[in-house]
């Protein structure tokens, strides 16, 4: 087994299990990221660092228009995909394995978690993975302390309130807000 093997596995949305030989890749694949979130987040880097550390965590090259301000981590770093001018502001958390897509001239705020794994719900199976994307689209602002969960797609030119936690599709230019994320108003409102 190795990274592609288990990227493609994740890109279909198949159960990774637990203690299988897949699982342990990923964890390999955890610990090549905590070893390049260490580096990022260790101390003051130039705008070009950041992104040079940012294409060694996803394994491609991240355009110099991308803006990100640590600390940031991801668990697995692998399955990240940013646009042009996206802006990921200080303490984010990404929890990529299942795919994390960010459009052009989106905005994520601090704090920010996009968590794209659940485990299963037996006790049994419990250590089984199951991914779902996350994809936010173009110029979609993300609140300070939001939570996105697996599965969700948020629509071009949506805002997604501080301290939401979005657990469904956001339609595009919808403004979401509470715990679950409800569409209160349109951007053009």
């Amino acid at each position: 087994m190795d990274i592609d093997v288990l990227i493609a596995e994740l890109d279909a949305g198949r159960t990774i299990p637990g203690g299988s030989p897949l699982h342990a890749v990923m964890h390999e694949a955890s610990q090549a990221a905590m070893r390049v979130t260490g580096e990022l987040n260790g101390g003051y880097h130039e705008p070009g660092r950041v992104r040079e550390l940012l294409a060694q965590l996803t394994g491609r090259p991240v355009h110099e228009s991308v803006t990100l301000f640590p600390p940031f981590t991801a668990d697995f770093g692998r399955n990240i995909h940013l646009g042009e001018r996206v802006f990921i502001n200080s303490g984010c958390r990404f929890q990529d394995q299942g795919g994390v897509t960010i459009g052009d001239d989106s905005l994520i705020g601090h704090n920010a978690v996009l968590a794209t794994l659940d485990h299963d719900v037996h006790p049994d199976r419990r250590a089984d993975m199951h991914p779902a994307p996350i994809v936010i689209g173009r110029k979609v602002w993300i609140g300070a302390n939001a939570t996105i969960l697996k599965g969700v797609t948020i629509g071009d030119g949506a805002i997604v309130a501080a301290g939401a936690v979005v657990t469904k599709d956001v339609p595009a230019d919808s403004i979401v807000v509470g715990a679950p994320a409800r569409v209160v108003r349109s951007v053009h409102d």
